[in-house]
């Protein structure tokens, strides 16, 4: 077995205590194993060897580290070919829940969501992926895409 160390803040450590205790965890280690097995798990979930998605990345940004709303912003302006669209939740003085919606290749998304979630300062990052298709045959004849692309749900 190997043993690692990890430093987290005092409200943290309470809350985890807490979970511990409510779910009659035998210790805290017990409990941050299952945890980061979750964890695990749902990255290993999120990859998809589907070409391309629609995704939604959700994050809480902590505007008191300095230049992160500009660096998050700077970042989704250089891969404007896969936000869609994007919001952000004011949820007090300081900090912000934003999703951004995407679209695009698969990999090309997931690298865009790993720079985003590796920022210092962003906390809980979840990505919700969906596979998709090109859509060559919609059934609408009388019109034209130079260069954009219909997407649809893979099945």
């Amino acid at each position: 077995m190997q043993r690692i160390t990890i430093s987290i803040d005092d409200q943290l450590g309470q809350s985890l205590d807490r979970q511990v205790s409510a779910r009659s965890y035998a210790s805290r280690s017990e409990a941050v194993r299952d945890l980061v097995r979750e964890g695990l798990e749902h990255w290993r979930a999120e990859d998809n060897p589907g070409d391309l998605c629609v995704a939604n990345l959700s994050y809480i940004v902590d505007h008191r580290v300095r230049a992160l709303p500009q660096r998050l912003a700077e970042l989704q302006h250089a891969h404007h070919d896969l936000v869609a669209a994007s919001t952000v939740v004011r949820l007090d003085h300081f900090h912000s829940m934003e999703s951004v919606i995407l679209k695009g290749a698969t990999a090309a998304v997931h690298s865009f969501a790993n720079q985003v979630r590796g920022e210092r300062g962003v906390k809980f990052g979840a990505l919700n992926l969906l596979a998709a298709s090109t859509d060559h045959q919609h059934g609408i004849a009388d019109h034209h895409h130079d260069e954009a692309t219909h997407l649809r749900p893979a099945v």
